[in-house]
């Protein structure tokens, strides 16, 4: 179907002017209508013929929105999420859904009840080097996996003014912030774990929020799985480590897409998300029983696949790829990582836990 999804931000912040905002732009099956920013009119400026509202009751009054973007501090989530339901609108979430698990299972029986999309904005599912991963496993380059590691790592030893980033308020934090992603792809190619073992921590001197987690995934007859995240990490160590019985694969660096956004670059000039041969991971392993050791290019990225994803879903009738009932699994191992980090033991994640 060739319908046009009109679509309304919720804020137009850092996430909706490089994350969203570019991506619906330049996408043909979508129309950037209306943005809320309360005081400036910086989206209509880049955007001549956008509208702009004040308020969030007025941007849901408006009967031509049919997708709200929720992309507002985490911790309006589920009731900016909610509102835009009750109206009658699609609802795209930011990272990280909600802030805890009975809030996501509401959210996702308004929507069946409505009838409408409810989906998570898990644009790190389309990193090239994530893509990369996927697909060296999909073809068992590695073998049976044992072991994979991955990591953000920044280095800001200061704490950043003005910002809800850096005020106690709820979860709010690193490990729901950035481990939401990890998560999410640790659960994307090995599903849900059947415990946690995490340590959240607060490293930085007068801090308010946690900016250290390690969070290891336990699966009883899987791999070794563990995703961590810091803030005070100068020198980097790889992002990706997978380790198999055939072979390992290492990655340094971190897609570029993000970069290229925040530069002001559009997503769609051409070559959009390719890395260069210097930025390419490592294979070691055996194939067809020969051993090869060299760079594997990386995957092109593209988080324009996310919209072309929800717009098949709203007129195609399609899940989904990041359907909210799905990303549920996100949200219920980071509950049980803050569990498993305040009471010092591995908590377990029972079958059929959730709805």
């Amino acid at each position: 179907m060739n319908r046009i999804i009109r679509t309304g931000l919720a804020s137009y912040g850092m996430s909706g002017s490089v994350f969203h905002a570019p991506f619906i732009d330049i996408n043909p099956r979508f129309e950037l209508h209306s943005v809320l920013e309360r005081s400036t009119d910086r989206a209509a400026l880049r955007y001549p013929g956008v509208r702009t509202f004040r308020s969030y009751e007025a941007l849901l009054s408006d009967a031509d929105v049919d997708l709200i973007v929720v992309n507002t501090p985490d911790v309006t989530h589920y009731e900016f999420a909610r509102m835009a339901l009750l109206a009658g609108k699609h609802v795209v979430v930011e990272k990280p859904f909600v802030l805890d698990i009975e809030e996501g299972e509401k959210l996702v029986r308004l929507a069946a009840d409505k009838h409408l999309l409810l989906a998570v904005y898990q644009n790190r599912r389309w990193d090239g080097d994530f893509l990369t991963i996927r697909r060296i496993l999909e073809e068992g380059l590695l073998g049976r996996v044992v072991e994979f590691h991955s990591a953000y790592q920044r280095y800001r030893n200061f704490i950043q003014e003005n910002t809800w980033k850096e005020r106690a308020d709820g979860r709010v934090g690193l490990a729901y912030n950035l481990g939401s992603h990890m998560v999410d792809q640790a659960v994307q190619l090995f599903g849900l774990p059947q415990a946690v073992y995490a340590d959240i921590s607060k490293l930085r001197r007068r801090t308010e929020v946690d900016d250290y987690y390690f969070i290891h995934l336990i699966y009883t007859d899987g791999p070794k799985v563990s995703v961590r995240g810091g803030y005070l990490i100068r020198e980097a160590t790889p992002r990706y480590y997978v380790h198999g019985e055939a072979g390992s694969f290492i990655k340094h660096g971190i897609d570029p897409q993000e970069d290229l956004l925040k530069a002001g670059q559009s997503p769609g000039q051409p070559l959009w998300g390719v890395e260069p041969p210097q930025a390419w991971g490592k294979l070691n392993a055996e194939l067809g029983g020969m051993h090869f050791e060299g760079q594997i290019e990386t995957l092109p990225g593209n988080y324009g696949a996310f919209y072309d994803d929800i717009h098949r879903a709203i007129c195609a009738g399609e899940p989904p790829a990041a359907d909210a009932s799905g990303v549920l699994d996100v949200i219920r191992v980071i509950d049980a990582a803050f569990e498993s980090a305040a009471a010092g033991r591995a908590i377990e994640l029972k079958k059929g836990e959730g709805l």
